[in-house]
């Protein structure tokens, strides 16, 4: 019974010996799994934040580009008005031009009529002269 003690100890001893070997891997294991999950955890709270800055960077750039959107539409808007003002004053112009080169040729018409009618009357005015100067040289000699 000695030997079936001591075989029984021995392997109670081998049992142990393999159940604290198992114990330690599974210990070192867990710590390791432990390290892991605790980068891990603060891997994904980094990334959390970044994703976070990344919307609000995010929402900052869709607002300014509405912005963006609504400014040019209002320049679009600005242009097209001016536009039609410049295509107003052009035409305008145009017809100012116009009004001018007829004004013009109705002065240059008016203006030679008007020298027409002097020589008119410088011929009329030498004509009376003559017949006044005639008169008064026969009415002397009378």
């Amino acid at each position: 019974m000695n030997y079936l003690n001591f075989a029984g100890v021995v392997a109670l001893a081998v049992l142990c010996s393999f159940q604290w070997q198992t114990n330690s891997r599974i210990n070192l294991e867990a710590q390791s799994l432990q390290k892991t999950t605790l980068e891990q955890a603060g891997k994904i709270d980094e990334q959390t934040r970044t994703i976070k800055n990344d919307a609000a960077d995010l929402d900052d750039l869709r607002g300014r580009l509405s912005l963006s959107e609504s400014a040019l539409a209002d320049d679009e808007a600005t242009i097209k008005q001016l536009k039609a003002a410049m295509d107003k004053w052009i035409a305008a112009v145009a017809q100012r031009d116009l009004a001018l080169k007829q004004a013009s040729g109705q002065i240059q018409k008016l203006a030679t009529e008007r020298n027409e009618a002097i020589l008119k009357f410088n011929d009329l005015a030498g004509k009376y002269n003559a017949i006044v100067k005639q008169l008064n040289d026969s009415g002397d000699g009378h």
